[in-house]
């Protein structure tokens, strides 16, 4: 059970103690979505001093992406843009973190549970995943063997202008995470819906949509079949993204996309000038993004 979260600013959200066990070091968190049944998160973390933990087995599939700063996971050295992924029932290396680093962290499936491991190492396991995504080549969303991993069949095709650089798909459920890129003025109409639930965060750039105005450091998680779309990238930078799917994504389409709320009112309305009108159901958002301007449009 996570909520529909869009849009959040990091900034404008409380810091917790990092929930990291068993890590020599101090660090906090800000939870941008919480799942309070598995304790599945999507987690933004700043390191405030040296930080280190050794080898052992998360209760979660765990996720980093490096932000700014260094980890060292095993003997590699990752950097911004760096990106690690322990699936889950995989143990991971002794990892170090240097201060003032800071990462996204998303964990799935369960909570924060660590179980150490008998024998610290650095030796990393073949099914860990380490990927440096500043060295990689970005890939037409429609490349037939690097793109973006969607169901053309079942559904629609994006417009042309956006291009991917693929983290990590777990070949048995199709759960994947991706860098998202749209060159500067893309824009695509009609809103769309999906059958996975799809979760962003904003690195560079700017987007607007339905839901708002999109910078970096802000945040959305949108459950499965939720519409969303109309969108506008900067004319400037595009806007570029890391975006995480628990499937193959799959583009239905909407033109003219309206909810309405309807029923006949008894004691406010016309001819109740105290009274006031009732609200459409909302997601989460903070304080600096502002009042969705038009409820209605999704």
């Amino acid at each position: 059970m996570r909520p529909h979260v869009e849009l959040v600013d990091e900034q404008d959200l409380l810091w917790h103690v990092a929930e990291l066990p068993h890590g020599n070091g101090e660090a906090r968190q800000r939870n941008l979505c919480y799942d309070e049944e598995n304790g599945a998160a999507s987690l933004s973390i700043e390191f405030l001093t040296d930080w280190s933990r050794a080898a052992g087995q998360h209760a979660a599939q765990t996720e980093w992406f490096i932000l700014s700063g260094e980890v060292k996971l095993g003997d590699t050295i990752l950097r911004e843009g760096g990106y690690w992924c322990a699936p889950r029932g995989v143990p991971a290396p002794r990892i170090e973190v240097k201060a003032g680093t800071r990462v996204l962290l998303f964990r799935e499936y369960a909570d924060w549970g660590f179980t150490p491991a008998d024998q610290d190492t650095t030796e990393t396991d073949a099914r860990i995943v380490v990927k440096d995504s500043e060295a990689m080549d970005w890939f037409d969303v429609q490349d037939p063997e690097n793109g973006s991993p969607m169901d053309f069949d079942r559904g629609g095709t994006p417009v042309p202008g956006l291009y991917i650089k693929l983290l990590w798909r777990d070949p048995e459920t199709g759960f994947y995470t991706r860098l998202i890129k749209a060159k500067p003025g893309w824009r695509e109409h009609p809103l769309a819906h999906h059958p996975v639930f799809e979760e962003a965060y904003c690195l560079a750039g700017e987007f607007d949509y339905n839901y708002g105005f999109m910078t970096p450091g802000q945040y959305f998680f949108r459950p499965a079949g939720v519409r969303h779309g109309d969108f506008t990238a900067g004319e400037k930078d595009g806007c570029t993204w890391i975006l995480r799917c628990d499937g193959d994504l799959v583009d239905w389409y909407t033109e003219n996309a309206r909810v309405e709320m309807k029923g006949d009112p008894v004691n406010w309305g016309e001819g109740f000038p105290q009274s006031e009108p009732p609200e459409h159901i909302q997601p989460v958002r903070s304080r600096s993004v502002g009042p969705w301007k038009d409820p209605s449009y999704q």
